[in-house]
């Protein structure tokens, strides 16, 4: 998802509310319907402070119970990535990074300078029938994308001398993973359902299609994006405790010691061992018992591929923010007591998942009292003629949507920081929700003030929200180059031992 715009910040209504008050006018000509509409709406949609305390509270229960024996609907996976970056990590290391929307390719110089690096990347569009095809489909299209890259980043070579080059996979979804180069994927997320994938180890079929290619690299380790940005944004920044992602999904990751984590007892590791945890909190509340979940979240749960899944996310991630936006108005219009759209064709409206994030950050950039960019906007993409008070509910709805979505993305860091017992810190944040979705941040910011009651005598946040290193490519790579050189140390806690192509050397 590309998102265009610019963020117009002006300011916080006082208290519950927390909206930019600018550009949208006095709503004295807005009648006395969508003016019902809009009041029905503030109620359906904001959080305020005290069910934010109540959904950071569960949110502990359940990332607590996720790392038990016995499990929760948090996976809390962990990811055998063991400790944080030195910023001494040197060499070159490939990346390839599977998100929502895209594919790419990266290759990642580190140098002998401390925590740098130089990225060299080609971006790819993932095909929409791949989202629904088969296994060896995706596998495929991967391998050709990375081969593609490779012939054209190292002219002249013949890509089979490439064997010394390692790949950090970044695959951005649940995997329960018994080693760092191993990864069973438990479900797929974002829209994908990708035939003969879920229940099986993605390295293999990777590495199966790289063959079929006549690509000699090795996967040295599968990383969830929220790691790599975790990693990615602490070796430039040592202060980083959470990795998080805000874009067409949503998760987090952070450190956590070893003598936590119940349901790795059985391996009898160092309990001061620090591994990082890939929470996979999108599936938070899938009990559905403490988010204030709207007839339209409940909509496109029954509706989606998985209902009753990856509650937490369909309210909060890009994916969804554009199809809860387009509910809201359908059902408006089919609506006989409420006068919108009048006499007009809406049927490009009612085309499920035709708006994406993007279209409410355009509603939210645009600068004038009567709104014309929103004008143009639908017009354009929607071949909706609106009126002045009608844009001005529109207006009104994007922001309650992305309001929420930012509150409820800062209970996740909320919650991980109390249980940690982490009083200040650096979160580094990727994604495009969280990078041109404008006002997320600064919403953000608002609700963990509220969470933590840091009042006005608190001038600087102690815990921040910040933008991140790229986690997905540079991340990777790095993980990439800790697992080797721990490799080389001989620490092999972690390392696939039965796979075709071991990282370990044999023992002579």
């Amino acid at each position: 998802m590309e998102i265009d715009c610019v963020p117009n910040w002006d300011g916080l209504v006082q208290q519950q509310h927390l909206i930019p008050v600018k550009s949208i006018g006095s709503m004295h000509d807005v009648p006395k319907d969508l003016m019902a509409q809009i009041k029905d709406l503030e109620r359906q949609f904001t959080i305020e402070t005290p069910k934010l305390h109540e959904i950071v509270e569960k949110f502990i229960s359940e990332l607590t119970k996720g790392l038990s024996k016995e499990g929760g609907s948090i996976p809390m996976n962990p990811t055998w990535v063991i400790g944080y970056p030195t910023g001494d990590e040197t060499g070159t290391f490939l990346a390839l990074d599977m998100g929502g929307t895209n594919l790419r390719v990266c290759e990642v110089d580190l140098p002998e300078e401390k925590g740098q690096y130089d990225i060299y990347q080609s971006k790819y569009r993932l095909p929409e029938e791949i989202k629904s095809g088969t296994g060896p489909q995706l596998f495929d299209y991967m391998a050709e994308c990375v081969k593609q890259f490779l012939i054209a980043n190292h002219e002249g070579q013949d890509i089979s001398e490439l064997k010394e080059l390692h790949l950090g996979f970044t695959f951005s979804y649940p995997c329960s993973q018994d080693a760092i180069d191993h990864g069973v994927l438990q479900r797929w997320t974002k829209g994908f359902d990708i035939e003969g994938v879920e229940g099986h180890d993605v390295v293999p079929m990777f590495e199966e299609a790289l063959e079929r290619k006549g690509v000699p690299i090795k996967i040295t380790a599968l990383v969830n994006d929220t790691t790599g940005t975790l990693i990615a944004s602490a070796y430039t920044d040592n202060t980083t405790k959470i990795g998080c992602i805000f874009g067409t999904g949503c998760n987090a990751a952070y450190m956590e010691d070893i003598g936590s984590i119940p349901k790795l007892e059985h391996m009898n590791l160092d309990p001061n061992l620090q591994i990082a945890i890939n929470c996979e909190w999108g599936a938070f509340d899938n009990e559905r018992v403490v988010l204030p979940r709207t007839l339209y979240d409940k909509h496109i749960d029954e509706n989606s591929p998985r209902p009753g899944q990856q509650t937490f996310e369909k309210m909060v991630a890009g994916l969804y923010l554009g199809e809860i936006f387009r509910l809201v108005l359908v059902d408006m219009h089919a609506n006989p007591d409420v006068k919108i759209f009048e006499g007009q064709n809406i049927e490009k409206l009612q085309l499920e998942y035709s708006l994406d994030a993007s279209f409410l950050a355009e509603i939210e950039s645009d600068p004038w009292e009567n709104l014309m960019e929103t004008h143009a906007l639908f017009e354009k993409t929607l071949k909706i003629d609106t009126t002045e008070p009608e844009r001005k509910l529109i207006r009104r709805l994007a922001e309650l949507i992305g309001t929420r979505a930012a509150r409820l993305s800062a209970c996740g860091v909320g919650a991980i920081c109390k249980k940690k017992g982490i009083t200040s810190c650096h979160v580094g944040a990727d994604g495009s929700v969280f990078n041109k979705y404008p006002h997320f941040q600064k919403r953000g910011a608002q609700a963990l003030r509220e969470i933590f009651g840091w009042g006005k005598e608190v001038r600087k946040d102690p815990i921040q929200i910040v933008p991140s290193e790229d986690g997905s490519g540079v991340g990777a790579a790095l993980i990439a180059a800790l697992t080797m050189k721990r490799i080389k140390e001989g620490i092999h806690a972690g390392v696939n031992v039965k796979r075709k192509n071991s990282l370990i050397p044999p023992t002579k």
